[in-house]
């Protein structure tokens, strides 16, 4: 797994569980964690998506 990809899963994380407990305490200020989820998963997936390419890339090659 590269180094990014797990960094924004790690993000990820920490942003749905802040956005929860925000959340349960009644406090809108979670909105904003919801959309730092969002995109820290779609940095993880496009790192995934990128090395997953070149793998195959690699193998085609040789």
């Amino acid at each position: 797994m590269p180094r990014n990809a797990l960094y924004a899963s790690i993000v990820f994380v920490l942003a749905v569980a802040a956005a929860v407990v925000s959340f349960v305490q009644g406090n809108w200020l979670g909105v904003i964690w919801v959309l730092l989820a969002g995109v820290s998963s779609n940095i993880a997936w496009f790192h995934l998506r990128k090395e997953k390419l070149a793998r195959a890339a690699e193998q085609q090659q040789g």
